[in-house]
């Protein structure tokens, strides 16, 4: 089976990468009726080699329309503060990240509702009641290990204390990184609230190599046994296993309790008053279009948004059988939104980052 390449393997998640067709003129000097769309995104979705998700659908819609992509990437939470930074002179026209950053830049004003075509076919927990956002790839938490170094891999967070991985365990950072913040999230639900998730992640300090501002660089690592585990998605590190043979994917789970993880999509909305709105719209419309959905397993090692595409194809028979036996629960994103400072804030105070 041929897995699509790797797209988050070779630039980190958190740094920053603009498109060779980014332009530095920016929306504010552009023409209404320019055929071009600005896109600030999370990483995890272009391959390196041109051969990702958002390659093809960039691509076929750019074929299709007449419109060009222009493409700027990072972390989701420095995508959502530079269109935060922006807003006076707004530049992006399409803002996908992951939760809860796509909460919060619906809480900083930045996104205007709009229900693209096909948005109708996503479940509500994979969208705004409101239109401001809505799920375009659906991805799910993990972990991932060294195949070659370790004979089996982890099943539990207890596990990860041992002596084995001192200085051979890494997580990106919570707050700066999607994946990253997505560790706490996952570490609350499985202790059972914020002080005994602080609890442990203190002592799982002892082990950890330090903070990270990006989670793609890790993958590197772990498969060279630099590392011998660390935190990622399932979507981002499926697609970069067909590069790198020894990464496998484990869910944590708490000892003696099941493995676990939530939903951790790729949220698109339209930015408000977006210098191309109206091909905005269209670049969602078609993202969330029945062929573009198909392609996210066969070309971008995700899951559909849409839950009426049925996809058989190699990579999608290969997700569900990872996915077998995981519990998959909810967070409470509003929450999360909410209180993510504090969070944030309790996780340095106790791992000393």
């Amino acid at each position: 089976m041929r897995r699509p390449a790797g797209p988050g393997a070779h630039l980190p998640r958190g740094a920053p990468r603009l498109a060779a067709t980014l332009s530095a003129c920016g929306g504010s000097s552009a023409a209404s009726d320019e055929k071009v769309v600005t896109v600030y995104s999370a990483d995890g979705l272009k391959g390196e080699n041109g051969d990702g998700w958002y390659d093809k659908v960039f691509k076929d819609f750019e074929k299709k329309t007449g419109i060009k992509v222009k493409y700027v990437e990072g972390g989701s939470g420095e995508m959502v503060q530079r269109a935060v930074r922006e807003k006076s002179n707004t530049q992006a026209d399409v803002l996908v990240t992951l939760p809860p950053f796509i909460q919060q830049a619906d809480g900083k004003g930045l996104l205007a509702a709009y229900a693209p075509a096909g948005s109708d076919k996503v479940d509500a927990a994979d969208k705004a009641s409101d239109s401001k956002w809505t799920s375009v790839v659906n991805n799910y938490f993990g972990f991932i290990y060294n195949k070659k170094e370790l004979k089996s891999a982890p099943t539990t967070w207890e596990e990860l204390l041992d002596g084995k991985f001192k200085n051979k365990i890494q997580y990106s950072t919570p707050g700066v990184a999607g994946d990253g913040t997505a560790v706490l999230i996952k570490a609350m639900h499985d202790f059972g609230g914020k002080d005994r998730a602080m609890e442990y992640l203190k002592k799982l300090q002892a082990n950890n190599v330090g903070p990270s501002a990006s989670t793609g660089k890790l993958a590197p690592k772990v498969d060279k046994g630099e590392l011998l585990a660390a935190n990622g998605d399932v979507q981002m590190n499926f697609a970069q296993s067909r590069d790198m043979p020894n990464l496998g994917i484990w869910f944590p789970a708490k000892e003696g309790g099941k493995a676990t993880t939530f939903a951790l999509p790729y949220a698109a909305g339209l930015v408000d008053k977006a210098p191309h709105g109206e091909n905005g719209k269209k670049l969602l419309d078609f993202m969330l279009s029945e062929q573009a959905q198909k392609d996210v397993s066969a070309v971008g090692g995700g899951f559909a948004a849409r839950k009426d595409v049925g996809a058989t194809d190699a990579n999608a028979v290969e997700l569900a059988e990872l996915m077998k036996g995981v519990e998959v629960f909810q967070p409470d994103w509003s929450d999360i939104g909410t209180n993510l400072e504090t969070y944030v804030g309790a996780w340095k105070s106790a791992t000393g980052s």
